[in-house]
């Protein structure tokens, strides 16, 4: 048997580490197109840390329910509705993102006409706001909005998901319009009427706006369609 020397190294007693509590959370970014502009749906923050501020919809995870189904779940239970277009866009872990502890989200952004719902819940704590008019939100949810609104810039040149802001039938001068907002640029009219007209997304309604103030303009849809044979060819995007 080999010969054992005593060991000069202390060895201490393993200490417990406290127990370490933390929520999961989902935090929803409502794109809305209104009038030409594009707007986000605010909630007034209740917790007194962020008092008169405003946040993003949002709840804790509960233990029944996965992501995809928390943000379905807060978008019904806040503003009435089931079906806007929903894609998540990241999590944020921020160790003091939250003055209540140790909160990790995980954002996921929505787009809806602001005209083709009538938000159930709307209230004086429940607001469409200007996006470019935000500039301090509640907890962290500036960057949280930036961060969506960055990737929404990235996939409406990818994928016709803009048709999502816009009703049913919309004006060549209201898709551009909407691209501009989201995009944050100004578009040549001619080019931008070129490279739509290219894709063959655009279903002539044979109608014509009604009750503006500007010269009246075809009305097109979107051709779900058309899209679906494109993407078996590889639908190549909008380039601006």
């Amino acid at each position: 048997m080999p010969h054992r020397t005593k060991s000069n190294i202390n060895i201490t007693p393993v200490q417990l580490v406290p127990e370490f509590q933390f929520a999961l959370s989902v935090d929803c970014v409502i794109f809305g197109y209104d009038r030409g502009v594009l707007k986000v749906l605010l909630i007034e923050s209740d917790l007194p840390s962020y008092k008169g501020q405003w946040s993003l919809l949002g709840d804790l995870l509960r233990p029944d329910e996965n992501l995809d189904q928390a943000s379905h779940r807060i978008l019904q239970e806040r503003t009435g509705v089931n079906d806007m277009f929903l894609e998540q866009v990241k999590t944020f872990s921020s160790i003091d993102r939250h003055p209540a502890g140790r909160v990790i989200t995980t954002a996921y952004f929505a787009l809806v006409n602001v005209r083709d719902y009538q938000l159930k819940k709307l209230d004086h704590n429940l607001h469409w706001h200007v996006v470019t008019d935000i500039q301090t939100l509640a907890f962290d949810h500036k960057e949280i909005l930036d961060q969506s609104l960055r990737v929404l810039r990235k996939k409406i040149q990818e994928e016709p998901v803009i048709f999502n802001l816009l009703e049913k039938k919309f004006s060549l001068r209201d898709l551009q319009q909407v691209f501009e907002q989201v995009l944050g640029v100004e578009l040549d009219r001619r080019n931008f009427r070129k490279k739509i007209f290219s894709t063959g997304l655009l279903k002539d309604e044979d109608e014509m706006e009604k009750q503006v103030n500007h010269r009246p303009g075809k009305l097109y849809s979107f051709n779900q369609e058309t899209y679906e044979q494109l993407k078996k060819k590889s639908f190549a995007g909008f380039r601006f």
